[in-house]
């Protein structure tokens, strides 16, 4: 465990090292702040206290940008350089290097989600006061943005673990989360069982749950299983150099 986290606090520094950290941050708080405040029928045209708009824009920009610019170099970029042979060959396992760097790029990612409270606390409770807002919703979206953050960037260490490109990375990491976002939409074009199996699949169907200010042990269970898989798989991928 000592390892894990010595990696972790490294991933997670190695973030802050670089623009990179800083720059996601807020480049996304911005563009999310624009999203909730200027869009059509966006926080000022409900004519009520809510952040619906904002926890609706979040998994979407997690998805589409953060997860896969954040995830992207994880293992592709140490596969290419050549330091993750250097890396395996310290006295670590392979569990513990995959752990390690899961951590530190979902510290970055939850450093990201955190910050976005400053909404809801300088709207709600200081400088201003927009209004009563029921907390239970808001409570209950942040844990599902950690749950949803969780098996997002398991996925996208996964893809990383598969490839020595970084781009390839990126966009196969775009691609499958997008997928999986929006999947369930898919749903309502076609049968009943298969419209239920797309749906079952979907991150934003268990997602909009917790939105909703419901903690369903279906949807933890969903997201909690989708990052032990990713992870499981990612350390055999890893572990498959070994075969070659």
């Amino acid at each position: 465990m000592k390892a894990t986290l010595t990696i972790a606090k490294r991933e997670f520094r190695s973030y802050f090292d670089s623009p990179l950290a800083y720059v996601v941050i807020c480049l996304s708080l911005l563009v999310l702040g624009v999203w909730v405040f200027l869009g059509p029928g966006r926080f000022w045209q409900v004519d009520r206290a809510s952040l619906s708009a904002m926890f609706q824009a979040i998994p979407a920009g997690l998805v589409l940008l953060v997860v896969p610019v954040v995830t992207m170099r994880l293992i592709a970029e140490e596969k290419r350089s050549g330091t993750l042979e250097m890396l395996i060959t310290l006295p670590v396992k392979d569990s513990e290097v995959i752990l390690g760097k899961y951590l530190g790029a979902l510290g970055l990612v939850l450093v990201l989600v955190a910050s976005t409270a400053l909404y809801p606390i300088v709207m709600f409770k200081w400088p201003w006061h927009l209004g009563r807002i029921d907390m239970g919703p808001v409570m209950a979206s942040y844990l599902g943005l950690v749950l949803f953050s969780a098996a997002a960037v398991a996925v996208g260490m996964l893809i990383s673990s598969l490839t020595e490109s970084q781009v390839i990375a990126f966009f196969v990491t775009f691609i499958v989360l997008a997928g999986l976002y929006w999947i369930g939409d898919l749903g309502e074009l076609v049968s009943d069982v298969a419209g239920t199996v797309l749906r079952s699949l979907s991150f934003k169907e268990h997602f909009s749950s917790f939105e909703r200010g419901l903690i369903d042990t279906t949807d933890v269970l969903f997201f909690a299983s989708v990052a032990a898989l990713s992870l499981m798989f990612a350390f055999r991928a890893l572990e498959s150099r070994k075969w070659a």
